[in-house]
């Protein structure tokens, strides 16, 4: 869908919070906490930003983006080029993050990872559940939604140039049978919480990364065959190519963005075969299950894998 930005505000150093309407006033897909949009700002140059604003307003979508300069072009872009009165392409809202049941949550936020958490603590809120944010950050005046967080007795705000690195140790070190934690983040921090987690029940953590996982993407790659169940195709995946390259070359459309198995755009059902994850998208209950792959960057552990496209 084409959204027109109606609005575009700076709300920290480096952050610009972007407004996005239906250009003839429609109302825009529903939404829950947790998802986010790709955004296609170029024919080659596609990016996902968690939504942040309110899932009960229909009239708009809103997404922060942090200025990268070492990134691959989607922040800059964004920053540079993207201005108040064009019409972008829009795909979603899909959701990997969703919020579970629980009787208390700890939030756990660092820089931009804040933002697909600020519209899940408002439905906890809302319901009147236990929960504590620790925010932090480079420093306090790079911290989007500061403002509207500083308020609330249950958020620690902690800029890393005052008060020095998340104390993770003080709110993870006992685990806590009642809890969900969710993390976002840079992969330093998430890196840290799985590890202070480690002994914390499975499935209590949460986490959405922006970037692959350390050493997600890497291990054999052997040749193997795939089957198109809708078609009855088979097709070959030579070790140096993946899936979506397979079958993208067969004719085959399917949506992908990021292509590195952050975003989960490319998902596919699994009929049959085992998969190989590589991705950084799927729990490890997900895997186990082993009915749905990230098609851009995982492979196979059988011979045959059947796909449902």
């Amino acid at each position: 869908m084409k959204l027109l930005l109606d609005n575009r505000e700076a709300i920290a150093d480096g952050v610009v919070l972007l407004t996005l309407r239906h250009p003839d006033g429609e109302p825009l897909p529903g939404w829950t906490p947790g998802a986010h949009v790709d955004l296609v700002l170029a024919d080659d140059l596609v990016r996902q930003y968690s939504l942040c604003g309110d899932p009960d307003d229909a009239s708009i979508m809103q997404v922060a983006v942090l200025r990268e300069p070492d990134g691959r072009g989607g922040s800059r872009h964004v920053h540079d080029v993207l201005a108040v009165g064009q019409q972008i392409e829009v795909r979603g809202p899909r959701n990997h993050f969703e919020l579970v049941e629980a009787k208390r949550y700890l939030f756990i936020a660092g820089g931009i990872g804040i933002t697909p958490i600020l519209p899940m603590i408002a439905q906890i809120e809302a319901t009147g559940r236990d929960w504590r944010l620790l925010y932090g950050g480079r420093t306090r005046s790079s911290m989007a939604f500061r403002d509207e967080l500083e308020h609330l007795g249950q958020v620690e705000i902690r800029p890393e140039d005052e008060h020095g690195p998340l104390d993770l140790r003080a709110v993870l070190g006992e685990p806590d049978e009642d809890a969900a934690v969710y993390c976002c983040g840079p992969e330093g921090l998430l890196t840290a919480v799985e590890q202070q987690c480690a002994d914390w029940r499975e499935g209590a953590l949460h986490v959405e990364r922006f970037a692959p996982k350390a050493g997600a993407t890497q291990g054999p790659r052997h040749e193997f065959e795939i089957e198109l169940a809708q078609t009855g195709a088979v097709l070959r995946v030579p070790a140096g190519q993946s899936v979506l390259e397979v079958v993208e070359r067969a004719g085959v459309a399917v949506l992908s963005s990021c292509q590195e198995g952050t975003c989960g755009t490319c998902e596919t059902t699994v009929l049959a075969g085992t998969p190989d994850h590589r991705d950084s998208v799927l729990t490890d209950q997900e895997r186990a299950v082993g009915d749905a792959m990230m098609i851009c960057v995982s492979r196979s552990r059988s011979p045959r894998l059947v796909l449902d496209l």
